[in-house]
């Protein structure tokens, strides 16, 4: 999932308070066995994450689209579950966990996919595959006590009409 840490949320059409508030997302690499196993990736033992600067963030409603950055050639999307915290702390145990939870959404972890090959091969860091303005495009959030078990739902992609991509939050490695 990415985790957009500190922020409000937004329910019928209130301000994006979390766009303001937000100071860091973290996303969690490798989520999904199939997925790792797609890119000819291993599932890592332990989980491993990367940051995206706030900058990356486009929300539904705003009229921003996503846009490629220049010189890519290879862009794609991965659906994921956007988790809001909406009560700050640090090394919460995980019995408390869910009580810092504000709210969900549906998000794209959008990846320039031949830049992301070449960093790896390299050993670098992903930063500027998965950092560029508008790699997280964000759907409208709806509030934690709405989403009765945030592990057992379906979350889609479509492209003009045409579904890409389906998945469910029960085959996620690293729970919310």
């Amino acid at each position: 999932p990415l985790l957009v840490a500190r922020g409000g949320f937004c329910v019928r059409g209130m301000a994006h308070r979390y766009l303001q508030q937000c100071r860091k997302i973290i996303a969690i690499g490798r989520n999904y066995a199939l997925h790792a196993a797609e890119l000819g990736n291993k599932v890592p033992e332990t989980p491993f994450w990367f940051l995206k600067p706030t900058t990356s963030v486009i929300h539904k409603g705003s009229g921003a689209s996503i846009t490629f950055p220049k010189g890519c050639k290879e862009m794609r999307h991965e659906i994921e579950l956007g988790v809001f915290i909406g009560v700050g702390g640090k090394d919460i145990a995980a019995k408390d966990a869910m009580k810092h939870v504000g709210g969900y959404c549906v998000a794209l972890d959008m990846t320039a996919r031949d830049w992301q090959d070449a960093a790896k091969k390299k050993g670098l860091p992903w930063t500027q595959a998965k950092g560029f303005d508008t790699s997280c495009p964000l759907g409208a959030v709806v509030p934690a006590d709405r989403v009765p078990d945030p592990h057992s739902l379906t979350l889609w992609c479509s492209v003009n009409g045409v579904e890409r991509q389906r998945g469910s939050t029960a085959d996620m490695l690293v729970k919310v």
